[in-house]
């Protein structure tokens, strides 16, 4: 195990999960929603939730239209690391932009917050589609979990510095918390960047038969797509798996994305409690992707994700019923942390088996769509929860986040993986 993670290619692609799980730690789950909550206090809690939860589903839903497209393009030009570094430049530029965001400006730092997440999904699909540049088949569950550890030890490092940063500003020679907080925006984008470059010196694309020049990988690109979404109509297997997918990949992402939000403006617990809280989720998160990676490999990943699953709902259910300080959030995050890595590490390896080799990017592509998609739903459900049924409060809102779940493992459960595999060699042979 340990020669695998520490083979040069795979060891370099697992960077940039360290790299760009900064802006997923400190931007996304830590500090943003807490500075938007700062920069927004002059509207009201109902209205900064709304504006937050549609900046959520706005960016996904762009990132989630052109995903196939720009996926089909690049298998088609051999050009994979190029559209990741163009997607992972955007995203380091929005994110240190906000340093220079102001108390009131909130729509500008929604805006680069949106665009800062177009980045980092972005650039996520074409490291994603790269897991297979750098492992064996029978790797796929390890190598994809190390990655994801990865991210977990990296995001959490950093966003370890940057709570201390926030916590005791003078040591930094900072003027306060909020100057702290602007300070981190910019180390995470320095952590991003720096971490970026052995992926993009070491890990090498698998060679693109007859690679296109760009205008011809465009027009092809977007013929390839058309035969790659009927392509998937057929493999049905690939199909029933990406709706389960889609439902239950979007509790796991409405979970991260608003937990610290909830907590603050919901629940009014201690901010410093939320954020040490992320911190616990960070380095449970590690270890727990290692060993979900473990136990993929010997039970299959079907099952170990079911499994996170079931602990998924579980946590809903305590939230819900009994959390009520900021012990309780503790209790919650080291239950995600357990399961919150393996959930991700094994669809995205499971998703690999059920895909033609010769075709990562654009079928990727699909996949990250259909991730992209899965943050609209549940943040959707928890903005409308208390509008739509009488008498639910934000509170309530947490429990529609259980029927993703739900949904999602039941099509899970009906996921033949040997045929799907079967099925994807088949048209890798070209039907023959």
């Amino acid at each position: 195990m340990r020669n695998v993670f520490f083979r040069r290619e795979v060891f370099s692609w697992a960077l940039y999960d360290w790299a760009n799980s900064a802006f997923a730690t400190t931007v996304m789950a830590g500090f943003f929603p807490v500075f938007f909550s700062a920069i927004s206090q002059d509207i009201s809690a109902e209205r900064s939730q709304f504006w937050f939860n549609i900046t959520l589903a706005g960016s996904s839903l762009l990132v989630a239209v052109v995903a196939p497209l720009l996926g089909a393009i690049s298998d088609r030009g051999g050009s994979r690391k190029k559209f990741l570094v163009t997607f992972a430049a955007a995203g380091i530029l929005m994110t240190a932009a906000l340093a220079w965001v102001h108390a009131g400006q909130w729509w500008v730092g929604l805006l680069l917050y949106g665009l800062g997440t177009i980045g980092f999904s972005g650039a996520n699909i074409f490291y994603d589609s790269m897991l297979v540049d750098v492992a064996k088949r029978d790797e796929f569950d390890l190598v994809s979990a190390f990655g994801y550890g990865a991210g977990y030890v990296g995001g959490g490092l950093l966003f370890a510095v940057n709570v201390l940063m926030a916590q005791k500003p003078e040591l930094f020679g900072l003027s306060g918390s909020i100057a702290a907080v602007k300070a981190s925006f910019v180390t995470v984008a320095l952590w991003w960047g720096l971490f970026t470059i052995p992926l993009l010196k070491y890990v090498r694309e698998t060679p693109t038969a007859d690679a296109a020049p760009p205008m011809r990988a465009v027009r092809e690109g977007m013929r390839q797509l058309l035969d790659t979404a009927r392509e998937i109509r057929n493999l049905r297997v690939l199909l029933l798996f990406l709706v389960g997918y889609w439902l239950y990949i979007d509790g796991v992402n409405t979970v991260i994305k608003t937990a610290v939000f909830f907590g603050d403006r919901v629940l009014n617990l201690p901010q410093a409690s939320l954020v040490t809280a992320l911190l616990v989720t960070q380095f449970v998160a590690f270890p727990a992707a290692l060993a979900f990676g473990w136990l993929g490999s010997r039970i299959g990943a079907k099952r170990a994700i079911l499994i996170g699953l079931a602990v998924y709902i579980a946590a809903l259910v305590y939230a819900w019923r009994w959390l009520s300080d900021a012990g309780d959030f503790y209790n919650l995050a080291i239950a995600i942390g357990l399961v919150q890595g393996g959930v991700q590490s094994l669809s995205r390896s499971l998703y690999a088996r059920l895909i033609p080799p010769s075709k990562t990017a654009e079928f990727f592509g699909f996949f990250n769509m259909v991730g992209k998609f899965a943050a609209i739903i549940g943040p959707t459900l928890m903005a409308l929860t208390p509008v739509v049924i009488g008498g639910a409060t934000e509170r309530d809102s947490i429990m529609a986040v259980s029927i993703l779940f739900l949904a999602g493992g039941a099509l899970l459960w009906r996921v033949n993986v040997e045929a799907g595999e079967a099925a994807a060699k088949l048209l890798d042979d070209g039907g023959k």
